[in-house]
Formats: C-alpha cells, structure tokens, sequence
C-alpha cells in the first residue's frame, strides 16, 4: 500500500472493540448484541470493502461462537481476504497495572492459544486493554510475540511538553524502563469521541469532515478515524442515563455513509492498522518514548475521571474483590497449580467489567463463581487468617534493647537502631522516624502548622493516619486523643502500641509496633458496620523535607511488571489524590502490585510493604514544590469515590489493613534483582 500512497493524503484507520463482557449488557442480551453490533460491523466491511482492525478478547470471541458459529467464520474469512485484521487483548479484558505479572503473562498467552484455536490467526497487534498502560506492561507484550501495541496518544502527551505535536501521526516506540521496547500505534480519545457523536447524530457529516480536513498536511501523517466500542451503535448498554436515545435513522447507517464518503474523497487513504508500521522508519518516526510521567504513571484512556481507581477501589467493592482475587492467586502460585482451566478462570474473575457499571444480576452471578473458585481453592481458610492476623502485645512489658517515655502528648519508643515519637493526642500518629544508622534526622513524621510561610499548606502534615472523606460529611479520621497501651509483641522481639479511636462509623483499633531491626508497622481494623462512598486513605508517609535532597528524588512501584518502574520528582506538582470533580474523588494512582512502594532519594529511601491478599491497596504520591523546600507525601487508597460506587457491607469489605515501613541507604546504588520468572502456568 505504501507504493499507492500519494503525497499529501492522510492515511486513515479504524479498529472496533468488542467486548461480550461489557459491564451493563446482560447474558441474555448478546444475540441482540450479535446481530445488532456485530453483524452490521462485518457487513459495512464486506459491502464497502473497508480495511479495519477487530479487537475482542478470548473469551469474547469464544461467546460469539457459542451463539452464531457464522459469525467468527465470517470475519476469518474476511481477515484471510486482507479486509480485516484481527487485535488481541488477552483471554479476557483485565486492568494490567492491577494485577501481577504472572496473571498478566498467563492472560496473554492463553489469549492467543484460544485465538487460534478459534480463528486459526495469531494476532500481531496488542490494544492495551482499557488504555491502562504502565511501563512494566511492555515486557509482557514482547515476550507473546506481539509486534506493536496500541495506546492512546492524547493523556500520556500531556506530561510530555517536550513531544513534537507531529509524534501523534506516526508510529513510534513505546520503552519499557528497563530496555524493553516495542513499536507502538496510538489511538486518540478525541477522535473516537467525535466519531461516536456523529455516529448518535450529535454532529453533521461535514462538520465530521471540516475536523478531518484540520488533519491533512503534506507531511506523511497517520489517524485513527475510531478505536472503541462497538456495542453503543444501535444498541444502549444502559450504563448511564444519559446515553442518547436510538433515532429514526440507524447508527450504523451514518458510519456507512460516512465511510462511504471517506472511501471517495481523494484527501484520505484507508488502510488497516497494522499498515501503519510501515512508515516506523520514517523521519519523525521510531522514536522512543516514556508513555509513563511522575504526574500520570498509569495513564488511561479519555478525559481524568477515567483513571485507574476505577477499577482498582471504586465500583461495588472493588478492593474486595481484587483482594480475593489476589488471594486466589497466591493460592495458585504457592500451590503450583499450572493447568489452562485455573488460570483462566483466575483471568476472568479480575476481568475490569466486574469492577464498573455491572448490573445487579450480574454482579451476583459474579460473586457466586469467585465464592465456588474460592471454595475449590479452600480459600476460606486464607481469609480467617487474615481476619486474626496482627502483633499483639503479650506483655505490659518492653522487649530486650527498647526504652520508653512519655513526655505530655508524645510516646518515645527507642533502641541503639531506631527511635519513634507518637502523638497519643493524635491517635498514635507518627511524629518522628529516626533510623540511626541512616540519619541522625527524622525521615518521615509530623510537619507542625507553620512549617511552610505558603499559606495554601498552612495546616499540620501528619504521618501513619487514617482519612475518610465521603460527599456531604464530616471528614473521619484517627487524629483523635488515645491512652495507649504499650508491651512486647508474641514474637518477644517487638513493641507494640495500641489504641482506639471512636467515630460516627464505629471503632478504629489502632497498633504500632517496632521491631529490633528499625521497622515500623501500623496496623488498622476498622469495626463499621458499613463503608460508605468516599475516598479511605491511610498510612499516610510524609517525608521530612530536612532529610531528602530535591534534586534527587524519585518513587518506585510496581505496576503490572516483573521490574519495578521508577519516576523523578524533579520540580513537578504531582497530586495523584487531586478529585477531578465533586463524583470523581482522585486522578491517579499505582497499582503497587508485588505490594510495595518506595519514595526518597540518591543517598536514603523509605520503603512500604503491604499484603495485597489482606487489602490491595493503591498508591498515591503528593508532590508540591514551596519556595526553598518541597512538600513530598505517599498515602494509600482503599477506596475512592466516582459514579461507580455503591454502599459496601462490613462483610465484603476489607477491615484489616497492615503496613510495614523500613528504610534503606543509597538506593540508588542498589543492585536490582535481575528477575527472571515467568507465569506459573506453563507456556
């Protein structure tokens, strides 16, 4: 095609998603969904003999043919007649940067064993399912033999100023941080947006055009006419109330015409997705780029509300049900179980449609299979361990080495190795950190009222609390006055602090413990009856801005990947827990999923472990620079607010959550475990 390529013509493509899964369409709606989404698709291709990309995962397909064997048929022979193109995802449609790298790799490759099976076709193109990409997802997509992803362009450019606008129309190379590369096609949230519009009759087709036109240069250029779901033409899913009533005229009917014109008109040239990979080598092309940034680590598709809380701790319950499902993989994995039939159904029970708009019907169907997988995993007896789990002070009195004070509102608790101050009028906030043979300064803990002249953080920045913050209510926390009780720990090696805080809620039990080596844990049960909407962080790290040097600052997590993806600070504002609007609660955060997250510098680095079959929490980073200093904060999230959410009981919901925090020097210098593994089940 490149040959019949005139000068000056915009090269246009189109990929249609498919998605059976889709959280608000019920099972027995699919044969309408078929023949009213499905059909009219292969038949606009067969009739214009337009070239266009298919994206579906397995288990789509594999519905498809359960009820219209014709239909796979039919568009296999339309991909083996050049028309179509097949686009993988994986088996099913899962959120990458929330889930371990072993269900990341087993989801991929049993996507394309089942897309062979099914179509006879490997697919060589990957859509990055949701647009929820994180650098660690790079590794994955190599390693199944994929010869480019699809991302969208529009979010991660924004923390890219440094990106030639030009980069948007031809395909470049998507880095891993690690020296994994892989080419990269970009798809563009505006433009499947403006497309869906005309489509419902929100826009003309020449007013379709004049946006089009605004496209056109000389230069060679490349653009995604569509790149999205196909189930909204003719067919309401009824996952908001405000979706567009179905006009007289058909939908499908407007894309026909519209292609129609777009065939003819001599400023456009259509060609399949893959097609453009042929101009890689072009000027202005190839280029490698960071699609992740400090302010944006995961990005994700469309406008902000759409991040990556969405499916992590939004929804009906999703920490609940990542949680579980994150127990049934430790379960798995520990157990060595390597057979298709567990992997995949470890695969769709942390499929993204389960954690949005799903019906209630569905959502019971759901948790009855997840109940009967746990079940057959004897997971049970997982979840009453974790129920019971925590340090607990066995004696009223002090391990071997440890001293303590107290001093008005503050507890000392200290050793040759560590020293910590708590606030007991604080609910056991941390005030100070100090980890001797790191620094003789606090790393982390308490910044007073005062500490910055800019009057915008004129407020007391605590450490190791609680914050609940629902629409219409008082914000909750644990900054309210406690009598501790303090004493050795069962393991007789370790102090531990207890509290309890009351709220409007119910009790919050609180406990603090150090260790002999320097560690520190926080640990909350949270006895309410119920967990309202709102957004639930906890653990809060605020790092003591005397002890970190500016230039050098970084946080680190894992998102998705083997390896852990690293970003610098620098001099960027960075609000991951920043609220979009009054519905939607924050903008970012990391899937954290090995359970850790890391924040420091080039000489001394705070580190955070967690247990994400206990809570699979999320990370957010705080960052704002102030005028000789910085304010630098790390909290964790159980729960955010958007119109996902639902009231969640004391029974689904999560009631422990345990963080162990330590601190290590010059972690810049440290030697990374190269890691080798690869998915338990086997390939």
């Amino acid at each position: 095609m490149s040959d019949l390529m005139t000068p000056g013509r915009l090269r246009l493509f189109a990929f249609f998603h498919l998605n059976l899964a889709y959280s608000s369409i019920e099972e027995e709606q699919h044969p309408e969904v078929i023949q009213r989404c499905y059909w009219p698709l292969l038949r606009l291709v067969r009739t214009l003999k337009l070239p266009v990309g298919i994206e579906a995962s397995a288990v789509t397909l594999e519905s498809i043919r359960r009820i219209d064997a014709a239909w796979p048929a039919e568009f296999s022979n339309l991909c083996s007649e050049g028309l179509c193109e097949l686009i993988g995802s994986g088996y099913v449609q899962l959120i990458g940067p929330l889930v371990p790298p072993e269900v990341n790799a087993a989801n991929l490759r049993l996507g394309n064993k089942a897309y062979e099976h099914i179509l006879g076709i490997r697919p060589s193109i990957a859509l990055i399912n949701e647009q929820a990409y994180s650098a660690g997802l790079v590794q994955h997509y190599v390693d199944a033999k994929f010869q480019a992803i699809i991302m969208e362009w529009d979010n991660p450019s924004r923390y890219h100023p440094e990106w030639s606008p030009e980069l948007r129309y031809l395909p470049q190379i998507a880095c891993g941080q690690h020296g994994e590369e892989i080419p990269l096609i970009w798809n563009k949230s505006i433009a499947f947006q403006k497309f869906q519009r005309l489509a419902h009759g929100e826009m003309e087709v020449q007013e379709y055009l004049q946006y089009l036109d605004g496209h056109v240069s000389e230069n060679r250029r490349v653009f995604p006419v569509y790149g999205n779901d196909v189930e909204i033409f003719d067919f309401r899913p009824g996952r908001y109330h405000t979706e567009p009533a179905l006009g007289e005229v058909g939908e499908w009917e407007r894309i026909s015409r519209l292609f129609g014109v777009l065939l003819k008109d001599e400023r456009f040239e259509f060609v399949l997705p893959s097609a453009t990979l042929e101009w890689i080598g072009a000027p202005g092309a190839g280029n490698c780029l960071h699609l992740e940034s400090a302010e944006d680590p995961v990005p994700v598709k469309k406008q902000e509300k759409y991040n990556i809380t969405r499916w992590a701790v939004t929804g009906r319950n999703d920490l609940g049900i990542n949680t579980r499902c994150r127990r049934l993989f430790e379960a798995l994995k520990e157990r060595r179980v390597t057979d298709d039939e567990s992997w995949r159904e470890l695969c769709c029970l942390w499929s993204s449609d389960f954690r949005t708009h799903i019906t209630d019907k569905r959502w019971l169907t759901f948790l009855r299979r997840l109940q009967g997988f746990e079940k057959r995993l004897d997971i049970d007896e997982v979840a009453a361990r974790y129920e019971s789990s925590g340090l607990r002070a066995a004696e009223a009195r002090l391990p071997s080495g440890f001293r303590s004070g107290r001093e008005g509102r503050f507890l000392k608790l200290e050793n040759d190795l560590v020293q910590v101050v708590l606030n007991c009028r604080r609910g056991l906030a941390i005030d100070s950190f100090v980890l001797k043979k790191i620094s003789d300064k606090s790393l982390l803990g308490t910044l007073p009222h005062g500490y910055y002249q800019d009057i915008a953080l004129g407020a007391d920045y605590y450490s190791g609390h609680l914050v609940l913050e629902t629409p219409g209510q008082p914000k909750i926390t644990d900054l309210s006055a406690v009598e501790p009780k303090m004493g050795c720990a069962e393991d007789g090696e370790s102090v531990v602090v207890e509290g309890e805080v009351s709220t409007p809620l119910g009790l919050i039990r609180k406990r603090i413990w150090v260790n002999a080596e320097g560690q520190l844990g926080i640990e909350y049960k949270l006895e309410w009856e119920e967990m309202p909407p709102g957004a639930l962080r906890l653990a809060h790290i605020t790092l003591n801005p005397e002890a970190f040097n500016p230039e050098s600052l970084f946080f680190e997590s894992h998102d998705g990947g083997f390896l852990p993806e690293r970003f610098s600070v620098g001099a960027k504002r960075i609000e991951h827990g920043r609220s979009v609007s009054f519905l939607v609660s924050a903008s970012n955060a990391m899937g954290m999923t090995n359970g850790e997250f890391c924040l420091g510098d080039e000489e001394r680095a705070v580190k955070l472990r967690t247990h994400p079959d206990q809570a699979s929490v999320v990370a957010q980073v705080t960052f704002i620079p102030v005028a000789g200093s910085f304010f630098y904060r790390a909290s964790f999230s159980a729960s955010e607010l958007d119109e996902t959410c639902r009231n969640r009981s004391r029974v689904d919901f999560p009631r422990i959550f345990a963080f162990a925090i330590s601190a290590s020097h010059r972690p810049m210098l440290d030697q990374r475990e190269l890691c080798t593994a690869q998915a338990v089940a086997p390939k």
